[in-house]
């Protein structure tokens, strides 16, 4: 099985090829994504300053799985402890999964982060560690003020399902709120993008910082709009 540290490692490797410590970086992003993975490699890109052109801030790539470790460290704690009470709960008989289901075992359609994935600008502007620490407070029984996701106090978007209406966070397109009828739906207007642009971060500047020139319908920030995936 692939090591998250084994590749963590090469990204810090200087001696390695710059394409090939992206490509670790990338690999680490499948083991882990808090926001799904095309969404977190855009977060990464905007909070990790990392550049279009990865000779222009080598450093970036550090920066970025570094952030990515930390999230992580705080989720293999908090899941331990879960396998823990789960053990618990299973040896006293009661075996039922409690519900909601803990925010990392949710599926990509059952849980209120949907939206990133067809929307990968979407996800929140919090670092990924402040997220991962957001989530186990929930999970914990904390009662949190604005959306449970990113914190946003600000009046929740509708958006109309052609049937019925979901309650969207204004910051990041959690689902506050879903449609009646229980049925899988688009929570994002459609606007077309081209992963591998953002792949090869044509939404970032040299000096790592978002691209002026990128054009203005596609949304370099969190929570700018609705991207379909191309």
């Amino acid at each position: 099985m692939t090591s998250f540290l084994t590749h963590r490692a090469r990204v810090h490797d200087a001696r390695l090829p710059l394409r090939r410590r992206h490509s670790a970086l990338r690999t680490c992003i499948t083991l882990f994504a808090p926001y799904g993975f095309r969404a977190t490699y855009h977060h990464l890109t905007l909070s990790a300053r990392i550049p279009r052109r990865l000779e222009a801030d080598p450093d970036a790539l550090v920066r970025a799985v570094e952030e990515l470790h930390e999230a992580r460290v705080l989720w293999l704690a908090r899941a331990e402890e879960y396998a823990e009470q789960r053990r618990a709960a299973k040896r006293a008989g009661r075996r039922a999964v409690a519900n909601p289901r803990p925010w990392w075992l949710r599926s990509r359609w059952e849980g209120p982060n949907r939206a990133w994935y067809d929307a990968p600008f979407r996800h929140p502007s919090l670092r990924l560690p402040e997220y991962v620490r957001r989530q186990n407070a929930i999970l914990d029984g904390a009662d949190l003020t604005g959306c449970p996701a990113c914190g946003d106090e600000r009046p929740l978007q509708s958006n109309s399902t052609g049937h019925g209406w979901v309650e969207l966070c204004r910051g990041c397109a959690w689902v506050l709120a879903p449609c009646p009828c229980g049925q899988r739906h688009r929570f994002v207007l459609e606007t077309p993008y081209n992963w591998k642009r953002i792949w090869q971060r044509a939404h970032m500047s040299d000096d790592g910082m978002p691209n002026p020139h990128w054009p203005a319908d596609w949304p370099v920030g969190c929570g700018t709009g609705g991207l379909e995936c191309g």
